[in-house]
Protein backbone atom coordinates (compact mmCIF):
# COMPACT_ATOMS: atom_id res chain seq x y z
CA UNK A 1 0.00 0.00 0.00
CA UNK A 2 1.39 3.40 -0.70
CA UNK A 3 2.48 5.45 2.31
CA UNK A 4 0.26 8.27 2.76
CA UNK A 5 1.78 11.80 4.53
CA UNK A 6 -1.52 13.66 3.77
CA UNK A 7 -4.52 12.80 1.72
CA UNK A 8 -7.62 15.15 1.83
CA UNK A 9 -10.55 12.41 2.06
CA UNK A 10 -13.93 14.29 1.36
CA UNK A 11 -15.57 17.28 1.10
CA UNK A 12 -18.65 17.87 2.55
CA UNK A 13 -21.46 20.52 2.39
CA UNK A 14 -23.62 19.73 4.62
CA UNK A 15 -24.56 19.86 8.57
CA UNK A 16 -21.02 21.50 10.50
CA UNK A 17 -18.55 18.84 9.19
CA UNK A 18 -15.92 19.97 7.36
CA UNK A 19 -13.47 18.08 5.73
CA UNK A 20 -11.18 15.29 7.40
CA UNK A 21 -7.43 14.83 6.67
CA UNK A 22 -5.92 11.14 6.97
CA UNK A 23 -1.60 11.48 8.67
CA UNK A 24 0.49 9.07 9.38
CA UNK A 25 0.85 9.23 12.75
CA UNK A 26 4.62 8.92 13.13
CA UNK A 27 4.97 10.48 9.91
CA UNK A 28 6.94 7.99 7.46
CA UNK A 29 7.25 3.94 8.39
CA UNK A 30 11.01 3.94 9.53
CA UNK A 31 9.94 6.59 11.98
CA UNK A 32 7.46 4.39 13.54
CA UNK A 33 9.00 3.13 17.01
CA UNK A 34 8.72 -0.28 18.27
CA UNK A 35 8.72 -1.60 14.96
CA UNK A 36 9.96 -4.17 12.79
CA UNK A 37 9.86 -4.27 8.80
CA UNK A 38 6.55 -6.56 8.04
CA UNK A 39 4.46 -7.19 5.46
CA UNK A 40 1.54 -4.64 5.19
CA UNK A 41 -1.43 -7.05 5.38
CA UNK A 42 -3.98 -4.58 6.54
CA UNK A 43 -7.28 -5.07 5.61
CA UNK A 44 -10.87 -3.27 5.82
CA UNK A 45 -13.88 -4.83 5.79
CA UNK A 46 -17.02 -2.83 5.24
CA UNK A 47 -19.45 -5.61 6.32
CA UNK A 48 -17.71 -7.98 9.70
CA UNK A 49 -20.60 -10.01 11.25
CA UNK A 50 -22.66 -9.75 8.69
CA UNK A 51 -24.01 -6.48 11.01
CA UNK A 52 -22.71 -3.59 8.68
CA UNK A 53 -20.21 -2.92 11.28
CA UNK A 54 -16.57 -1.66 8.86
CA UNK A 55 -13.45 -2.95 10.78
CA UNK A 56 -9.77 -3.17 10.04
CA UNK A 57 -7.56 -5.68 11.12
CA UNK A 58 -3.19 -6.52 10.81
CA UNK A 59 -3.00 -2.81 11.62
CA UNK A 60 1.25 -2.11 11.69
CA UNK A 61 1.38 1.35 10.03
CA UNK A 62 -0.91 3.83 12.56
CA UNK A 63 -2.98 6.72 11.25
CA UNK A 64 -5.00 9.46 12.95
CA UNK A 65 -7.95 10.92 11.00
CA UNK A 66 -8.59 14.55 11.67
CA UNK A 67 -12.07 15.74 11.15
CA UNK A 68 -12.83 20.06 11.83
CA UNK A 69 -15.98 21.16 12.17
CA UNK A 70 -16.85 24.27 9.90
CA UNK A 71 -16.99 26.26 12.78
CA UNK A 72 -15.39 25.06 16.14
CA UNK A 73 -17.06 25.51 19.11
CA UNK A 74 -15.86 28.88 21.28
CA UNK A 75 -14.74 26.75 23.82
CA UNK A 76 -12.25 25.27 20.93
CA UNK A 77 -12.68 21.21 22.27
CA UNK A 78 -11.73 18.25 20.63
CA UNK A 79 -11.56 14.84 20.77
CA UNK A 80 -9.14 11.74 20.14
CA UNK A 81 -11.37 8.65 19.29
CA UNK A 82 -10.24 5.40 19.94
CA UNK A 83 -12.42 3.00 18.44
CA UNK A 84 -12.96 -0.77 20.53
CA UNK A 85 -12.00 -3.99 18.80
CA UNK A 86 -10.69 -6.40 21.47
CA UNK A 87 -6.90 -5.28 20.43
CA UNK A 88 -7.47 -7.55 17.48
CA UNK A 89 -9.30 -5.16 14.66
CA UNK A 90 -10.28 -1.65 15.08
CA UNK A 91 -14.23 -1.08 14.66
CA UNK A 92 -13.41 2.12 12.50
CA UNK A 93 -16.78 3.52 11.12
CA UNK A 94 -19.36 3.14 14.18
CA UNK A 95 -17.15 3.61 16.59
CA UNK A 96 -14.81 5.74 14.97
CA UNK A 97 -16.13 7.71 11.45
CA UNK A 98 -19.53 7.85 12.64
CA UNK A 99 -18.78 9.76 15.91
CA UNK A 100 -16.19 11.87 14.53
CA UNK A 101 -19.05 13.17 12.74
CA UNK A 102 -21.64 13.27 15.06
CA UNK A 103 -18.79 15.72 16.97
CA UNK A 104 -18.62 17.90 14.43
CA UNK A 105 -22.74 18.58 15.17
CA UNK A 106 -21.34 19.67 18.15
CA UNK A 107 -18.29 21.77 16.59
CA UNK A 108 -16.11 19.63 18.49
CA UNK A 109 -12.69 18.70 16.31
CA UNK A 110 -12.38 14.91 16.51
CA UNK A 111 -9.64 12.20 15.65
CA UNK A 112 -10.14 8.87 14.93
CA UNK A 113 -6.58 7.26 16.14
CA UNK A 114 -6.16 3.96 14.28
CA UNK A 115 -3.78 2.40 16.30
CA UNK A 116 -1.96 -0.85 16.07
CA UNK A 117 -2.72 -4.29 16.76
CA UNK A 118 -0.50 -5.86 18.98
CA UNK A 119 1.53 -8.56 16.85
CA UNK A 120 4.77 -9.69 18.01
CA UNK A 121 6.02 -10.82 14.43
CA UNK A 122 5.78 -6.65 13.51
CA UNK A 123 6.86 -5.06 16.63
CA UNK A 124 8.71 -5.62 19.78
CA UNK A 125 7.19 -5.13 23.16
CA UNK A 126 3.82 -5.50 21.85
CA UNK A 127 1.69 -4.44 25.13
CA UNK A 128 2.91 -1.25 24.77
CA UNK A 129 2.15 -0.57 20.96
CA UNK A 130 -1.36 1.00 21.24
CA UNK A 131 -0.35 3.26 24.05
CA UNK A 132 2.78 4.43 22.14
CA UNK A 133 -0.04 5.40 19.95
CA UNK A 134 -2.43 6.35 21.74
CA UNK A 135 0.32 9.26 23.59
CA UNK A 136 1.71 10.39 19.54
CA UNK A 137 -1.99 10.68 18.55
CA UNK A 138 -2.07 13.22 21.88
CA UNK A 139 1.11 14.60 21.41
CA UNK A 140 0.42 15.87 17.40
CA UNK A 141 -3.32 17.37 18.28
CA UNK A 142 -1.49 19.48 20.84
CA UNK A 143 1.57 20.59 18.61
CA UNK A 144 -1.24 21.61 16.22
CA UNK A 145 -3.42 23.05 18.31
CA UNK A 146 -3.22 26.65 16.73
CA UNK A 147 -3.81 25.17 13.08
CA UNK A 148 -6.94 22.98 14.27
CA UNK A 149 -8.06 26.18 16.33
CA UNK A 150 -8.13 24.18 19.64
CA UNK A 151 -7.62 25.00 22.98
CA UNK A 152 -4.76 22.58 24.21
CA UNK A 153 -6.31 22.54 27.55
CA UNK A 154 -9.52 20.71 26.56
CA UNK A 155 -8.12 18.13 24.64
CA UNK A 156 -10.21 14.56 25.64
CA UNK A 157 -10.07 11.04 24.68
CA UNK A 158 -12.67 8.59 23.86
CA UNK A 159 -12.80 4.51 23.35
CA UNK A 160 -15.38 2.05 22.89
CA UNK A 161 -14.73 -1.31 24.51
CA UNK A 162 -10.81 -2.44 24.02
CA UNK A 163 -10.76 1.27 23.04
CA UNK A 164 -11.76 2.56 26.05
CA UNK A 165 -9.07 0.31 27.73
CA UNK A 166 -6.57 2.23 25.55
CA UNK A 167 -8.07 5.36 26.28
CA UNK A 168 -8.18 4.90 30.25
CA UNK A 169 -5.05 3.84 29.73
CA UNK A 170 -3.48 6.66 27.88
CA UNK A 171 -5.35 8.98 30.75
CA UNK A 172 -3.55 6.60 33.80
CA UNK A 173 -0.13 6.35 32.14
CA UNK A 174 0.65 9.57 31.22
CA UNK A 175 3.69 9.93 33.09
CA UNK A 176 5.14 7.38 31.52
CA UNK A 177 6.46 8.79 28.14
CA UNK A 178 6.92 6.13 25.62
CA UNK A 179 7.64 8.01 22.83
CA UNK A 180 10.04 10.31 21.68
CA UNK A 181 8.34 14.30 23.36
CA UNK A 182 11.66 16.51 23.50
CA UNK A 183 9.63 19.37 23.95
CA UNK A 184 7.76 17.58 27.26
CA UNK A 185 4.54 18.65 25.65
CA UNK A 186 1.62 17.21 28.14
CA UNK A 187 0.29 13.42 27.00
CA UNK A 188 -2.56 14.01 29.69
CA UNK A 189 -6.12 14.48 28.34
CA UNK A 190 -7.78 16.92 29.75
CA UNK A 191 -11.37 14.37 30.15
CA UNK A 192 -12.31 11.05 29.32
CA UNK A 193 -15.14 9.66 27.50
CA UNK A 194 -15.32 5.57 28.09
CA UNK A 195 -18.16 3.30 26.30
CA UNK A 196 -18.63 0.01 27.41
CA UNK A 197 -15.01 0.20 28.46
CA UNK A 198 -12.87 -2.83 29.32
CA UNK A 199 -10.87 -1.35 32.58
CA UNK A 200 -9.46 -4.15 34.56
CA UNK A 201 -7.59 -7.44 33.72
CA UNK A 202 -8.49 -9.22 36.55
CA UNK A 203 -9.88 -12.24 35.85
CA UNK A 204 -13.04 -11.75 37.72
CA UNK A 205 -14.41 -9.21 35.41
CA UNK A 206 -12.01 -8.55 32.30
CA UNK A 207 -12.64 -9.38 28.51
CA UNK A 208 -10.26 -11.57 28.04
CA UNK A 209 -9.62 -11.76 24.52
CA UNK A 210 -8.54 -8.24 25.04
CA UNK A 211 -6.15 -9.03 27.95
CA UNK A 212 -4.80 -11.93 26.25
CA UNK A 213 -4.61 -10.09 23.04
CA UNK A 214 -2.63 -7.13 24.59
CA UNK A 215 -0.35 -9.00 27.46
CA UNK A 216 -0.35 -12.81 26.16
CA UNK A 217 -1.36 -16.45 28.08
CA UNK A 218 1.03 -15.87 30.39
CA UNK A 219 0.44 -12.43 31.73
CA UNK A 220 2.37 -11.71 35.17
CA UNK A 221 0.80 -10.05 38.35
CA UNK A 222 2.84 -6.87 37.26
CA UNK A 223 1.14 -6.55 33.61
CA UNK A 224 -2.11 -7.19 35.31
CA UNK A 225 -1.69 -4.19 37.63
CA UNK A 226 -0.24 -2.26 35.70
CA UNK A 227 -3.19 -2.77 32.91
CA UNK A 228 -5.95 -3.20 35.63
CA UNK A 229 -6.60 0.51 34.95
CA UNK A 230 -8.92 1.09 38.12
CA UNK A 231 -5.77 0.88 40.32
CA UNK A 232 -3.96 2.90 38.49
CA UNK A 233 -6.35 6.01 39.24
CA UNK A 234 -4.87 9.22 41.43
CA UNK A 235 -6.04 12.32 42.19
CA UNK A 236 -4.73 13.78 38.86
CA UNK A 237 -6.90 11.01 36.75
CA UNK A 238 -8.65 13.09 33.97
CA UNK A 239 -12.56 13.75 35.19
CA UNK A 240 -14.12 11.09 33.38
CA UNK A 241 -18.03 10.57 31.50
CA UNK A 242 -18.79 6.60 30.94
CA UNK A 243 -21.66 4.61 29.25
CA UNK A 244 -22.57 0.88 29.75
CA UNK A 245 -25.01 -1.35 29.67
CA UNK A 246 -25.85 -3.55 33.00
CA UNK A 247 -26.57 -6.61 30.25
CA UNK A 248 -23.43 -6.72 28.49
CA UNK A 249 -21.89 -9.89 28.14
CA UNK A 250 -18.86 -9.11 27.03
CA UNK A 251 -17.53 -6.80 28.73
CA UNK A 252 -19.36 -6.82 32.36
CA UNK A 253 -20.67 -3.42 33.64
CA UNK A 254 -18.29 -3.98 36.69
CA UNK A 255 -14.98 -2.59 34.79
CA UNK A 256 -16.99 1.04 34.47
CA UNK A 257 -18.57 0.57 38.23
CA UNK A 258 -14.99 -0.03 39.44
CA UNK A 259 -13.41 2.56 37.76
CA UNK A 260 -15.75 5.00 39.18
CA UNK A 261 -15.52 3.85 42.49
CA UNK A 262 -12.00 4.43 42.48
CA UNK A 263 -12.21 8.02 40.53
CA UNK A 264 -14.45 8.88 43.56
CA UNK A 265 -12.03 7.41 46.15
CA UNK A 266 -9.53 9.82 44.60
CA UNK A 267 -12.43 13.01 43.99
CA UNK A 268 -12.13 12.45 40.67
CA UNK A 269 -15.26 14.19 38.92
CA UNK A 270 -17.30 11.60 37.09
CA UNK A 271 -20.61 10.72 35.62
CA UNK A 272 -21.81 7.20 34.80
CA UNK A 273 -24.52 5.96 32.64
CA UNK A 274 -26.28 1.75 33.37
CA UNK A 275 -28.67 1.04 30.79
CA UNK A 276 -30.74 -1.76 32.10
CA UNK A 277 -30.31 -3.73 28.38
CA UNK A 278 -28.12 -2.93 24.73
CA UNK A 279 -25.52 -5.62 25.45
CA UNK A 280 -22.39 -4.41 23.99
CA UNK A 281 -20.97 -3.17 20.86
CA UNK A 282 -24.01 -0.57 20.17
CA UNK A 283 -21.43 2.24 19.47
CA UNK A 284 -23.64 5.44 19.52
CA UNK A 285 -27.40 4.61 19.27
CA UNK A 286 -28.60 1.86 22.29
CA UNK A 287 -31.46 0.29 20.16
CA UNK A 288 -33.35 -0.83 23.24
CA UNK A 289 -34.08 2.83 24.43
CA UNK A 290 -35.09 5.82 23.05
CA UNK A 291 -32.24 7.86 25.61
CA UNK A 292 -29.27 9.19 23.46
CA UNK A 293 -26.11 9.00 25.57
CA UNK A 294 -24.62 11.32 22.93
CA UNK A 295 -27.35 13.92 24.16
CA UNK A 296 -26.15 13.25 27.86
CA UNK A 297 -22.38 13.37 26.98
CA UNK A 298 -22.98 17.18 25.28
CA UNK A 299 -24.47 18.14 28.92
CA UNK A 300 -21.81 16.74 30.76
CA UNK A 301 -19.18 18.75 28.27
CA UNK A 302 -21.02 22.18 29.24
CA UNK A 303 -21.58 21.53 32.63
CA UNK A 304 -17.40 20.74 32.67
CA UNK A 305 -16.70 24.02 30.48
CA UNK A 306 -15.36 21.27 27.83
CA UNK A 307 -17.87 22.72 25.63
CA UNK A 308 -20.44 26.27 25.05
Amino acid sequence: MKQLLLFIVAVMTFGQYSFSQVLDLYGTESSIPNFRSCPNKETYKPNEYGKGIGVVSNITRPTVEVFLPKVPNPARSAVIICPGGGYSIVAIDHEGKDVAHALNEMSIAAFVLKYRIPDSSCMNDKQNVPLMDAQQAMLQVRENAVKYKIDTNKIGILGFSAGGHLASTASTHYTQSLIANPRNISLRPDFMILIYPVISFRDSITHMGSRLNLVGNNATEEAIHQFSNEEQVTANTPPSFLVHALDDNAVPSANSVHFVEALQKNKVAAELHLYQSGGHGFGMRNPTTKDEWMERLQNWLVSNKFLR
